[in-house]
């Protein structure tokens, strides 16, 4: 079976690497906010273009944090969309604030710059674009949009390392943002992990606070914070990955056009990134009205695909309380299919992908 993602391929690919840099932390003694996690933020701020960053305990968390170095709580409304993982809005929940979900652009899947202008109210304090499978969200109109209410900007960009927008990285435009370095996205972890990156010492100095217990010396709470570390181990790991993922998220874009080559004139939606955008293509998604009917049939041929998100949030049973239609999501959660994405997918195994669909579209 050809995987959709296949985290233990990268492990494989930078093995001697990774069991030494797991080794030097075992042999350290120092499991939490050491060395490891120091260097990391250090490396990947500096591969972000950006001054400051905090590593935490996941994506989820890093949104959270960045919400509360914001002030943003009881009372106030986090605008984001529907079309995400579950993940986005239970961190606007975890700060206490209330979600409001928006549609997104049909072509992107990323956040529609109109739906987000028409959900402003007084109580909106903070907006969170999610950079969706890799392609950037419109940020130039949200910003101007934010601004233009004084709202707060954080980039969900836990899909999305690396990508860009007129040459600037997502991450860069907002006033925070939030990274998951899960072990499937384009840099992962092998376990948990995630980071906030921002150019604002002074929210920078807050969130280091606010993930260990608002401790600036140990035991003594300055502020009330909770506890959110990326640990040794998986920093370790992360460094010696980081001077891959360039490299990696080339070979990712080699990939999506393989299957954008073998597979146009077929009359699926395929990824079609905007003018500017640099696709970091976390994943390769498709739309086709036959999408579980050619699910199932590639799952039969030994190719897995999935499905990225198969219910919106807003449809989801904890969340049908927002009471929204979103038609632009609900048509898309029914259409869309991911296909096999990885830096170590080679071309023959990508061409064996592309074979089986076009086999299943043949027989009808």
């Amino acid at each position: 079976m050809i995987p959709v993602a296949h985290p233990k391929g990268q492990y494989l690919s930078h093995k001697k690497e990774i069991d030494a840099a797991v080794s030097r932390v075992l042999n350290s003694g120092c499991y939490i906010l050491g060395r490891e996690c120091e260097a990391f933020e250090q490396e990947f701020a500096a591969w972000q273009g950006v001054g400051h960053c905090i590593g935490v305990g996941n994506g989820t968390d890093a949104l959270h944090l960045a919400l509360a170095a914001l002030n943003v709580g009881v009372g106030d409304e986090v605008i984001t969309v529907s079309h995400t993982a579950v993940a986005t809005v239970s961190a606007i929940e975890s700060a206490g604030a209330e979600p409001v979900l928006v549609d997104i652009d049909p072509l992107t899947y990323t956040m529609d710059p109109q739906a987000l202008e028409a959900a402003v109210t007084p109580k909106s304090k903070a907006v969170i674009p999610v950079h969706l499978y890799g392609h950037p969200a419109d940020m130039p109109s949200i910003m101007q949009i934010a601004k233009r209410h004084s709202l707060f900007v954080v980039e969900d960009c836990a899909q999305a390392h690396g990508a860009t927008l007129g040459g600037q990285k997502v991450g860069t435009f907002g006033h925070i943002a939030c990274f998951s370095f899960y072990p499937t996205k384009n840099l992962g972890a092998f376990g948990d992990g995630g980071a906030v990156t921002t150019d604002n010492a002074a929210l920078a100095d807050k969130i280091q606070l606010l993930r260990q217990y608002g401790w600036k010396n140990k035991f003594i709470s300055e502020i009330p914070g909770w506890n959110s570390r990326l640990d040794e181990l998986q920093a370790a790991v992360l460094r010696v990955k980081l001077p891959h993922l360039n490299e990696d998220n080339t070979k990712r874009e080699i990939i999506a056009g393989v299957y954008t080559e073998e597979l146009k004139g077929l009359g699926l939606g395929l990824p079609t990134p905007r003018k500017g955008i640099g696709h970091a293509y976390h994943l390769y998604v498709l739309r086709t009205p036959r999408r579980d009917h050619i699910m199932a049939e590639l799952r039969k041929r030994g190719v897995d695909a999935a499905i990225h998100y198969p219910r919106p949030v807003h449809l989801q049973p904890a969340y049908q309380r927002f009471g929204v239609r979103l038609p632009e999501t609900e048509r898309a959660v029914e259409e869309i299919l991911s296909l096999p994405m990885f830096p170590e997918l080679d071309r023959d195994d990508a061409l064996s992908v592309t074979a089986a669909f076009k086999d299943i579209l043949s027989r009808g």
